[in-house]
């Protein structure tokens, strides 16, 4: 295999890259090769109690870091490249993840700077790095327009167009989780009302089905919970999930005429309920991207492990022509 087959220039340089994924419950961290290939990766918990201030959980963040790279031989890095919930301040890497209380405006970059001095620090947001990572080693390889979608406990996504990630003036383009998709449907956490994120996050799954009359005493259940009774054909619980792949579908038929994209890869949390969702989304997806360009795009669900945040992440420093536009 040649070195523009693995995914890297051949005068690249060959060091390893310290790997960062931080989201709502857990942090991540790795060493992966200039090949994409995690070495050595580690997790905790984000908050160790409700108590955690900012300082205590950049502690963790680090001390995680610090025994990865301890894991892997200390060796020389070429820099840290880091996926974290937003919203953040881009490139700048101010971060104020919504999920992550204590951390507003917390200076995320430039703790990891002076943490490790010398290397350059990349900070994006982490759907974007799970998005990076499939288009690099997974669904998207090879494929040069793809929209990459996270549905979990909200809705992002990321855009590569002509093999290359678009960053749009905030670094936020690709968003495809606030698209408008009905004027007059649900609130929106973002202040709108009727965007796809509001129809298909997991948290709104649940709670829209339980205002139809599931599981209405059971204020615990989850999406998760939704999922299995869906399976065992519960009407709302399946509605709940057709109502979610109607939204999706009606989002990326959208963003297909604007981008021209090629693939569509769909993953995260909510996506592991498979023909639930993705039935009634390609259903609807068929129904309105009538274009001849837009009848043609593929819809795949994604390749990678739970180390996608931390491959991605990598990224940002490993296949920066790629994926960063910043420095």
């Amino acid at each position: 295999m040649t070195d523009l087959e693995a995914g890297r220039p051949a005068d690249a340089r060959t060091e390893p890259v310290l790997a960062v994924d931080i989201g709502g419950t857990k942090i991540a961290a790795g060493v992966v090769d200039a090949d994409g290939r995690v070495l050595v990766s580690d997790r905790a918990p984000t908050l160790a109690s409700h108590d955690d201030d900012a300082d205590a959980i950049w502690a963790r963040l680090h001390a995680l870091c610090e025994s990865v790279l301890d894991a892997a031989g200390r060796p020389a890095i070429q820099g840290v490249g880091v996926g974290c919930g937003g919203p953040m301040r881009w490139p700048e890497g101010a971060v104020s993840p919504v999920n992550l209380l204590p951390w507003r405006d917390f200076p995320l970059r430039a703790r990891l700077a002076a943490a490790y001095p010398g290397l350059p620090v990349r900070v994006h947001n982490d759907a974007v790095a799970v998005v990076v990572a499939e288009h690099w080693q997974g669904a998207g390889r090879g494929v040069a327009n793809m929209l990459g979608m996270v549905v979990s406990t909200g809705v992002g996504g990321g855009l590569i167009l002509g093999g290359r990630l678009i960053d749009g003036g905030s670094g936020n383009a690709g968003h495809v989780g606030h698209m408008v998709v009905d004027p007059q449907g649900p609130p929106c956490g973002c202040g709108s009302r009727g965007c796809v994120e509001a129809f298909a996050r997991g948290p709104g799954l649940a709670a829209w089905a339980r205002e139809q009359g599931w599981r209405p005493n059971d204020p615990t259940a989850n999406a998760r919970d939704l999922a299995d009774d869906a399976r065992a054909d519960h009407k709302v619980a399946r509605a709940a999930f057709e109502r979610a792949g109607w939204a999706l579908g009606l989002g990326i038929a959208s963003a297909v005429a604007l981008c021209d994209v090629e693939r569509v890869v769909l993953g995260g949390g909510v996506s592991q309920v498979g023909p639930l969702l993705f039935d009634p989304l390609e259903r609807t997806l068929r129904e309105y991207a009538r274009m001849e360009f837009t009848r043609h795009v593929k819809v795949a669900r994604p390749i990678l492990d739970q180390d996608a945040g931390i491959v991605g992440a990598a990224g940002f420093i490993l296949r920066g022509d790629r994926y960063w536009s910043a420095d």
